[in-house]
């Protein structure tokens, strides 16, 4: 993140993973279920058994007005907000590129694996990971958990830094930049490395969907991971549709709430059947 970028009037960070209680990490969670198009779960998945756990209880069937009402909810509005409104739709317009700063190879193949999961399961986003740290829109900086708060202060400012960690005390955090048309140009994504698996994938799955687009964190909503007292580890069915929605290209960025509400009965009728398909749900 560079420097004076907090001035920025699109700037739209940060969001959070809050830190987590012992008790909660034994209720964590899954990922969905196997595919029609045979899409492998990530193997650092698949093979932690919280994950495979919270896969079997998952819920996976939901109304229109379930879906429709987290939508609204995360992809308006903001948990942390710095400039600019918070009352259009966000969402990148151009393939986005995503490119991990840091000496973890390990963490590194993980997050690579999180980014393809992702690809297969949002229709209408192009996103992959990329060597060059110039050719990329996200960039995720993986950090040691004691490095947290000197590197948020590198990005956000030592002042913003202890507002930060006051109101959100953080395990991981995001932020996106947008233009004047709601377009997001630039992601940041900050991730700890040394707090074991189950921690870094549920940073990595929700930290980079909310630069994405849905930064607004709801605690009415109990099936999105976009909830801080909601861990997960994975791409749940619910958020799938989240972002289907918000990617859809009929659902344009600066559009108001009105203006998404006209298109969304058809965009969701659409999305439904994919969500379907790529999870292989009964109907």
């Amino acid at each position: 993140m560079s420097q004076g970028r907090d001035a920025h009037p699109g700037r739209e960070p940060p969001c959070s993973r809050l830190r987590f209680r012992t008790a909660a990490i034994a209720l964590i969670a899954a990922l969905g279920s196997l595919v029609t198009m045979t899409l492998p779960l990530p193997a650092s998945t698949a093979e932690i058994p919280a994950i495979a756990a919270r896969q079997r209880a998952e819920k996976k069937s939901f109304t229109d007005a379930e879906i429709t009402d987290g939508f609204f909810k995360t992809a308006f509005g903001a948990e942390y907000h710095l400039a600019g409104r918070v009352d259009r739709i966000r969402k990148y317009s151009t393939p986005v590129r995503v490119f991990a700063d840091g000496r973890r190879a390990d963490r590194k193949a993980q997050l690579a694996k999180v980014v393809g999961d992702i690809a297969a399961r949002i229709r209408n986003l192009d996103i992959a990971m990329t060597d060059s740290d110039g050719d990329a829109n996200v960039r995720v900086k993986l950090v040691r958990d004691r490095d947290l708060y000197h590197t948020i202060s590198q990005a956000y400012g030592s002042e913003r830094a202890r507002e930060i960690k006051t109101s959100l005390d953080p395990q991981c955090l995001s932020g996106f930049r947008k233009n004047e048309a709601f377009e997001i140009e630039h992601s940041d994504v900050i991730l700890t490395v040394d707090n074991g698996d189950f921690v870094f994938l549920d940073c990595a799955y929700e930290e980079l969907l909310q630069s994405l687009g849905p930064i607004n964190d709801t605690s009415s909503v109990p099936w999105t991971m976009f909830n801080d007292n909601v861990s997960m580890g994975y791409f749940d069915i619910y958020d799938q549709y989240i972002l289907n929605l918000l990617y859809d290209p009929r659902v344009k960025a600066g559009m108001t709430l009105a203006e998404v509400k006209a298109v969304l009965p058809a965009v969701l009728t659409d999305v439904r059947a994919w969500v379907k398909q790529v999870n292989n749900l009964a109907e």
